[in-house]
């Protein structure tokens, strides 16, 4: 097991560190913009995905991804002399798609029973 952590630790360092530094430099580009007032009808779709339901759809899909990659690790605890370590990284990538079906399928289904249409980004008007 040692040697999944000595992959895996790195690899969430790095993400979490780029995740914060493009947090940080998205939220001061965007209030550059707002204070200049350059935010017109082309921009606003640069920030439409960040807003309203698009935001919550795409939570409720990384949810169900993180998810189905926690049940491979899972798995890889209950009966690790049935499962190798390099047997998991092909676990999580499985159940990391099946989270992404299991998104696709309810997100169909929500907006086909419905009169709602998916939140969509629009490209800008030339």
């Amino acid at each position: 097991m040692s040697n999944l952590e000595d992959v895996v630790v790195p690899i969430v360092v790095f993400m979490t560190i780029y995740g914060i530094a493009k947090l940080i430099s998205d939220n001061r580009i965007r209030s550059k913009l707002i204070d200049k007032g350059e935010i017109n009808e082309n921009l606003q779709y640069l920030f439409a995905f960040q807003t309203g339901r698009a935001k919550i759809y795409s939570n409720l899909k990384w949810g169900f991804v993180l998810l189905g990659i926690g049940v491979a690790m899972l798995l890889k605890q209950i009966a690790p002399f049935y499962i190798t370590d390099e047997s998991v990284f092909g676990l999580m990538f499985l159940f990391a798609g099946v989270g992404f079906l299991v998104y696709y399928f309810l997100s169909k289904d929500q907006f086909t029973n419905g009169d709602q249409k998916p939140p969509q980004m629009r490209p800008p008007q030339s």
